[in-house]
């Protein structure tokens, strides 16, 4: 029998258009699919990601299995145990995916130094992303910086292969000794937390399927319409399955198609986000803008809290920071929203919010989260202009019209009047006490004037160099 490779699977865990499998299968070689749990990075998965990882890794387990092949779960730093196990079993090659982020592409080359000094190989694979990030320039050969002529860019370009199919079979290697998904601890420790993410996800490549099936046709059609209205299940929600690669943007992309613009062109953010994450390694701490590291932000820990548990005062910045900590996502124009009002309002450091939401989210992803954070602060690559300052009254008003979104995440409103659903501060007592509501009481005052937060953020801002 020939020597066995390695597929050392990353954020691309699926058996379906997986072109490091395909690669690996290709060789004919009996193949060793394996997960290697590498803690050593300050940005490890947050606590909704582990609950994540922990039912895509046994779905992906089972999928394995069949087809005749088992996951080898191996936990310390991977440039240990790639050749420690290359050796253990002896293989030459490791194939695996390409990575954007800084430690995975730091490891990466760890990897395949302490590979090669044993005479053996990394095959790094594009599993994730449509495009190279490396290899698209703008017309002065530069990476790009502004979202539309990247996402032209793209479009310029031929569509990508049509999916491959999961394999029928793997000719599996010998399997050594591995962990036990379970010793990982990777679920929360109280169990009561994860509930509304059980009830609303289901992780693995099934799950991504059904999902994205869900999503093509009639409501992909209404995306654009339907898309900005969380009170409507607009989105596709397959944010966590691009994440954790259990589809692939190519299955999106042609399950929707060039058809569908709109939608199109978020697939294409999330490609300009680990563009820039390739080119900028430091996006994720610092302002691509220079000027903004001297922003005076303030220090308000009661404000933060308040932000993060939903209890601002501000219906739809409640709304979607509880359906956040709920079921471990929130709707896209309300994260924009709920970010403009910590980053503005409260003038509370953009990093804060992406601590948050990397803890918190089931689809926290390096690039997108930096991307988004540093686009509502006004301080990165294409980014909302530092005077837009949007108004959850407003947004509210314009994009949950009856409060439905509002009632379903803070129930202590459901019953208020519609007109005063986005402002109960200014309903009138007897209104307020017919709908069983106590300001302070049964639901906090605003912590923040709006008006006078936003005066503040824009005198703020202005104190910034110039250029």
């Amino acid at each position: 029998m020939s020597a066995p490779v390695i597929l050392w699977f990353r954020n691309d865990l699926r058996l379906a258009d997986h072109p490091a499998l395909q690669a690996a299968l290709a060789t004919g070689a009996p193949v060793l699919p394996l997960y290697v749990q590498d803690t050593q990075d300050r940005w490890a998965l947050g606590a909704a990601s582990r609950w994540w990882l922990h039912h895509s890794l046994a779905a992906l387990t089972a999928d394995l299995r069949a087809r005749g092949a088992d996951l080898l779960l191996r936990r310390g730093a991977a440039a240990e145990i790639l050749p420690a196990l290359a050796a253990e079993v002896g293989a030459d090659i490791v194939f695996t995916g390409a990575p954007t982020e800084p430690a995975e592409r730091a490891r990466d080359r760890a990897v395949a130094e302490a590979l090669q000094a044993d005479g053996r190989a990394l095959r790094r694979v594009r599993t994730t992303l449509l495009f190279p990030p490396e290899t698209l320039r703008n017309r002065s050969g530069k990476p790009f910086a502004v979202y539309t002529p990247f996402a032209k860019a793209c479009l310029a370009q031929p569509d990508p292969p049509p999916p491959s199919p999961a394999p029928k079979a793997i000719p599996h290697a010998r399997r050594p000794a591995g962990d036990t998904l379970e010793s990982w601890n990777l679920l929360p420790h109280q169990p009561d937390w994860a509930g509304g993410m059980r009830a609303t996800w289901t992780p693995g490549e099934a799950g991504a399927t059904a999902r994205l099936a869900a999503f093509a046709g009639a409501r992909a059609a209404r995306y654009g319409s339907d898309r900005d209205r969380p009170d409507r299940d607009g989105t596709s929600m397959l944010s966590p399955h691009l994440h954790f690669g259990e589809v692939s943007p190519a299955q999106v992309w042609h399950a929707t198609g060039r058809g569908q613009p709109v939608f199109i062109r978020e697939l294409l953010w999330r490609e300009f986000c680990h563009h820039l994450l390739w080119h900028h390694p430091t996006m994720p701490d610092a302002p691509l803008r220079a000027a903004f590291a001297a922003m005076p932000w303030r220090d308000d820990p009661a404000g933060l809290r308040a932000w993060q548990r939903g209890r601002t005062g501000i219906p739809l910045v409640d709304a979607g920071m509880r359906q956040l900590w709920e079921i471990g996502w929130m709707h896209n124009r309300v994260r924009m929203l709920v970010g403009s009002f910590l980053v503005k309002h409260l003038l509370l450091p953009w990093q804060e919010g992406e601590r948050w939401f990397w803890d918190t989210l089931v689809d926290a992803d390096l690039g997108n989260n930096a991307g988004g954070w540093q686009w509502i602060a006004g301080c990165g690559a294409d980014a909302a202009p530092y005077f837009r300052v949007f108004n959850p009254v407003l947004q509210g008003r314009k994009f949950d019209p009856d409060g439905a979104y509002v009632r379903r995440w803070v129930p202590e409103l459901a019953r208020l009047d519609t007109r005063f659903i986005h402002a109960p501060w200014d309903a009138p007592a007897s209104v307020l006490a017919e709908a069983g509501i106590t300001l302070g009481r049964s639901y906090p005052h605003p912590i923040v004037d709006l008006m006078a937060g936003r005066d503040r953020a824009l005198a703020a801002f202005a104190t910034l160099p110039k250029g």
